[in-house]
């Protein structure tokens, strides 16, 4: 027991002594639960954790500790912490080595670095040498300020901690306040300006899918500024409908969406102007944004398509300002310029940028020249009212002393809709009687949802028209606003009160309308009224006896020339079977129309004037056999058809209607197109369809011939049926038609009407249209005799395409009848992306009271977006 205790004594000495040794010579301070020492104390072990302290502020906490004193080199590892408290830096590692010699501090595995409260360095491995105070960080680096809202990212950084400074090799990532992220390389980070920056290529993106490159940048995390050199801006990046800005440098605060910049260019996405050809895009000298303000100086816009060449067209202001709170661009000093030619000179001017759909404002002002008015200019206001109201004033003045005003008026409710067109003109001197006059027009329409339970649809319309001349609508043509309130027919004006039903069963309309012939003289006769009048639809089955029911309804009430009154009620109950096809390959189908007529007429010949009664029935079948032959590059298809009809009743007199039949509508069942009335007696329709359809290798059809034919006999003439239709005959005109498509060079039709002769064409449709590489050329020819009607009219369009650019239209139409050119239009037009300037000459032979022969030679240009012009010609071929 004595020799036990002395051991342990011995023990207690030796150590002391190995601590006070370790202590004195390396500088390292052992606090471990349990010691070893190897090798005649060369190398130490501390094991079971244990804290390991320097003299100079480093304090080492660790699993286990391995001490080389010849190397003077500590070795810790498991749950390793090293605290620095003279350079307030702690560190964190499952290895560490501390070379106290070179006083160098490596780590190996999971590392981690606080060098400030919330602010902490994540890497694979550390290498800090405390003399210098740098730290160095490898392998999956990442800085991270919780407080402040960022994290830095790469795989070499060196933290230079005397300067709070970190500098980053390679490629760096930085995800800031969880809005922006910067990829760059070689980044220099200084930690107490929060401050970014590199001279290498780099990239911003914010979360509003905005990029921002630059050649060289310096952000501040604080102030959110971004400085940078060679700068490109996209918007909605790999969206569609991007912007670009680039700026040779700027300063850009993100925060609130303010910069200065030097050297601006904006290219705005190709279809804003909805034509994907342009190139709408924005230069200046210098720019900047302030708030909602963005300015640019000494700047030139235009949408042309870039070229290596000056484009079309191209305005150059002394600033241009974009309000974004107003949506306006505006211009100061401004000078358009085509193909670098100065043309206007605008002091200063504004118009709504392209991201506005309405405001108030000018539109584009228009020049017009006439032989009737002379030369006018046209300057439009667009003023928003309300969200759901605006109006558009129109002031014309006429280089004579005559004016006009034009008001457009719009307004859209919830459940209507009010459209109006007022316009007034003052001091128009009329050719025919020489005398200075006040003209108006007024249109409206209103269109209101009833919002009706149980129908699909029910909507109540008004619409009003009514001119104060019978040549206003002509003579004003080209100033009066093409809207949709404009009446599409210049001799005919059509008011009109109605409600529309459309039901799961059936549909309704219901109203009442006038119509004005402003043609017509005699103030008495030019008015017609339908008052009140109605139809009504409702399919009753569609699965009756292998056929479908239907029945319609209608009610007029016609009142014209003052006092001839037309009024009935028509009752249609049509019975429509469906195909049968028999073992012979005979298709047919039979119909059955019942009519009721209930009728009362005054001072009209149509009606008697006691209330009649009448009942009609017409009985149809059809009969077709398709015959078809195949071959490898062609299809025939023969159809022979034959219909029957039968009604054992008359019918109404229209023996001088203007109804006519082709051989397109004689099989239809109502092939006259009458409502009040069947088609009376008995007849037999014969015709025949044939088609040859030729085809290529690829199967597809390059062209075709295709020939109908069809004729109607009788047992009797019909002398009530109309007879320019000819088929009140016992035997009827033979009626064709040609369609024959050559090549992709030549296409010719002809529709025709042969006497029952077979030796006179009564009636002649003629049209060939021969296109050969950039030439087009449509011919129409139409001629009718005999009692279809009297009519020689010949019409040819021709386009001639010089390049994609350039194109010659030649208009023309003659009335061989009178012997009389109706008119000549010449058209040169030169036309690119973003500006289209035309030549016209038009020449008409026409003369109605105020309108007289003109000859007018004019000039138009286009520049788009801001001005539009376009010749619509009666058919333009090749489009």
């Amino acid at each position: 027991m004595k020799n036990k205790f002395l051991t342990i004594l011995l023990f207690l000495f030796l150590s002391k002594m190995f601590f006070f040794n370790v202590s004195s010579a390396e500088q390292f301070n052992f606090n471990v639960t349990e010691i070893e020492v190897l090798q005649n104390g060369e190398i130490i072990k501390g094991l079971k954790k244990g804290t390991v302290n320097t003299n100079d502020g480093i304090i080492i906490t660790a699993d286990t500790f391995v001490y080389e004193k010849l190397l003077n080199i500590l070795t810790a590892k498991g749950n390793v912490e090293i605290e620095d408290t003279n350079r307030n830096l702690k560190i964190n590692s499952e290895n560490v080595i501390y070379n106290k010699n070179e006083e160098i501090i490596t780590t190996n595995k999971n590392s981690k670095a606080i060098y400030e409260k919330n602010k902490i360095i994540f890497a694979d491995s550390f290498k800090f040498i405390r003399n210098e105070n740098i730290l160095k960080a490898n392998g999956n680096v990442e800085i991270k300020d919780s407080l402040k809202n960022y994290i830095i990212t790469g795989e070499n950084f060196t933290y230079y901690k005397e300067n709070e400074k970190i500098i980053t090799k390679g490629k760096t990532e930085a995800f800031l306040q969880s809005k922006y992220k910067i990829t760059s390389s070689d980044i220099v980070f200084l930690i107490k300006e929060d401050n970014l920056s590199s001279i290498k290529k780099t990239k911003l993106e914010d979360n509003n899918s905005q990029v921002y490159f630059t050649e060289n940048f310096n952000y501040s995390i604080n102030k959110e500024i971004f400085k940078g050199e060679k700068v490109l801006i996209i918007t909605n990046y790999n969206l569609p409908k991007s912007d670009k800005f680039f700026f040779e440098n700027a300063i850009i605060n993100l925060k609130e969406q303010r910069f200065v910049a030097k050297d601006t260019e904006i290219i705005i996405h190709k279809d804003i102007f909805d034509n994907t050809e342009n190139d709408p895009r924005l230069k200046g000298v210098s720019s900047f944004s302030d708030n909602n303000i963005t300015v640019i100086n000494k700047g030139a816009f235009t949408s042309c398509k870039k070229n290596d060449k000056c484009p079309p067209w191209v305005i150059n202001a002394e600033v241009i300002k974009h309000d974004k709170s107003k949506k306006q661009l505006i211009y100061d000093h401004a000078v358009l310029k085509v193909y670098d030619f100065p043309v206007f000179y605008f002091p200063k001017f504004f118009h709504p940028d392209p991201s506005v759909k309405r405001q108030s404002g000018l539109l584009k002002p228009q020049i017009n020249n006439s032989n009737t008015l002379g030369s006018s200019l046209t300057l439009p206001y667009f003023k928003v009212i309300s969200d759901n109201k605006d109006l558009t004033l129109t002031p014309i003045l006429f280089d004579s002393s005559t004016s006009m005003l034009t008001t457009e008026f719009r307004a859209v409710n919830k459940n209507s809709k009010i459209l109006a067109d007022f316009g007034y003109v003052n001091g128009y001197k009329s050719i025919t009687t020489n005398k200075k006059n006040s003209l108006s027009h007024l249109f409206f329409k209103l269109d209101h949802d009833l919002n009706l339970k149980n129908y699909n649809s029910s909507d109540l319309e008004l619409s009003l028209n009514k001119v104060s001349k019978d040549t206003y609508l002509k003579v004003f043509d080209q100033h009066i606003t093409k809207s949709s309130l404009r009446p599409n027919n210049f001799d005919k004006l059509n008011s009109n009160l109605k409600i529309f039903l459309d039901h799961q069963d059936f549909s309704l309309t219901a109203g009442i309308q006038s119509f004005e012939n402003l043609q017509t003289k005699k103030r008495s006769d030019r008015y017609q009224y339908n008052l009140p009048y109605y139809n009504f639809d409702k399919l009753i089955s569609q699965n009756f006896f292998k056929g479908n029911i239907s029945f319609f309804s209608s009610g007029n009430n016609y009142l014209s020339e003052t006092n001839k009154l037309e009024t009935n009620i028509t009752n249609d109950l049509n019975y429509n079977s469906l195909d049968f096809i028999s073992n012979l390959g005979i298709k047919n189908n039979y119909s059955l129309s019942l009519k009721n007529l209930n009728s009362v007429g005054k001072k009209t010949s149509q009606y008697k004037s006691d209330p009649q009664v009448e009942f009609a029935g017409l009985f149809n079948v059809d009969f077709s056999m398709p015959l078809e032959k195949k071959a490898k590059n062609y299809d025939n298809l023969l159809t022979p058809k034959l219909s029957f009809r039968f009604n054992p009743n008359d019918m109404k007199d229209h023996s001088l209607s203007d109804n006519k039949i082709t051989v397109a509508n004689a099989f239809a069942l109502n092939r006259l197109g009458l409502s009040d009335t069947l088609e009376a007696g008995r007849s037999i329709t014969l015709g025949l369809d044939y088609k040859n359809e030729k085809k290529d290798d690829l199967n597809q059809i390059n062209n075709y011939f295709e020939l109908k034919l069809a004729t109607i006999l009788r047992d009797k003439e019909e002398k009530f049926i109309p007879n320019k239709s000819t088929i009140h005959r016992k035997n009827s005109n033979l009626f064709g038609s040609i369609s024959n498509n050559f090549s992709k060079y030549l296409n010719v039709g002809y529709d025709f009407s042969l006497d029952n002769n077979y030796n006179t064409f009564e009636y002649n449709d003629f049209n060939a249209t021969i296109s050969i590489n950039n030439f087009v050329t449509k011919f129409n020819f139409i001629e009718e005799h005999g009692e279809i009607g009297d009519a020689n009219v010949l019409a040819n369009t021709t386009r001639y395409s010089f390049d994609e650019k350039n194109s010659f239209i030649f208009q023309t139409r003659r009335n061989r009848k009178l012997s009389l050119t109706e008119y000549y239009d010449l058209v040169y037009e030169y036309k690119n992306d973003c500006l289209t300037a035309g030549i016209k000459y038009k020449k008409s032979y026409y003369a109605d009271g105020d309108l007289q022969p003109t000859e007018n030679l004019l000039f138009t240009i286009t520049l788009f977006p801001l001005t539009t012009y376009e010749y619509e010609a009666n058919e333009i071929l090749g489009q």
